[in-house]
């Protein structure tokens, strides 16, 4: 059977007299069935009983990007620029996240993402890169111009890490919809990719379990704009495939 994975929703307002809607971009769900998985949205369920329902019967779990994350979770106070704070999805992502990594069950962060897998296991977040870095790069540019497949930067990926063994060269362009990013690293994780001006653009766990996160947004690029990045999928979908068949065994 395919592996089940499970990612993480959102909350999407469109009109102001209708009721919210949680889900995702396409783009997530078809790099998932492209890569061979069953993709699974899971909503942000903020109720931790239900919640651990949920990941029991999942096999990885894709943490998606979106809105900011509620500073006081990792001991800051809101900035003056601080975006969209989505608390529930904030409640269920970072168990999600946590529970995952403590019990070894693949995890890929994508934007947002990567900062959850930070924050979870203790980092911290730049609330706003270009009020808080001097001499950033603009890190908003594929957003602004309106083009999720537009190459904003290059990124620099370290030689020995599991993420330049999966794309397969240590430069690449990639795309760039963020205004926050990873400022103090988690224990157990490591930087593993920066863009030229010093921001973190990957990180990946220090142990066996599969522990990815990248800043950009591969979801978008896989299909076509950059299919080295169906490699990355695909490592994450077999090492679902290997978590089910252990969990299945086990049992």
């Amino acid at each position: 059977m395919k592996p089940l994975i499970g990612i993480s929703c959102g909350t999407f307002h469109d009109q102001a007299w209708c009721p919210p809607s949680y889900g995702h971009r396409q783009t997530y769900v078809d790099a998932i069935l492209q890569a061979g998985g069953a993709p699974l949205l899971i909503p942000p369920v903020a109720d931790e009983a239900t919640l651990r329902v949920l990941y029991e019967s999942l096999d990885g779990i894709l943490l998606s990007g979106g809105g900011d994350i509620a500073p006081s979770i990792y001991g800051d106070t809101p900035h003056e620029k601080l975006g969209l704070v989505d608390l529930a999805r904030d409640e269920a992502e970072l168990p999600l996240a946590g529970w995952a990594i403590t019990e070894s069950k693949p995890v890929l962060g994508i934007c947002r993402g990567i900062q959850v897998i930070n924050v979870a296991l203790g980092g911290t977040l730049y609330q706003d890169i270009p009020s808080q870095i001097d001499g950033s790069l603009r890190h908003t540019l594929s957003y602004d111009r309106e083009d999720w497949t537009y190459m904003a930067h290059d990124i620099s990926i370290a030689p020995d890490s599991r993420f330049a063994q999966l794309m397969g060269v240590q430069t690449m362009a990639v795309n760039s919809l963020h205004h926050q990013s990873l400022r103090d690293i988690a224990p157990g994780l490591r930087a593993v990719a920066w863009a030229p001006d010093g921001i973190i653009e990957a990180v990946e766990g220090q142990g066996d379990s599969f522990i990815v996160g990248v800043q950009c947004h591969p979801e978008a690029l896989q299909a076509s704009a950059d299919r080295r990045w169906k490699s990355l999928f695909h490592a994450f979908v077999e090492n679902c495939a290997t978590c089910r068949s252990s969990s299945a065994l086990a049992a």
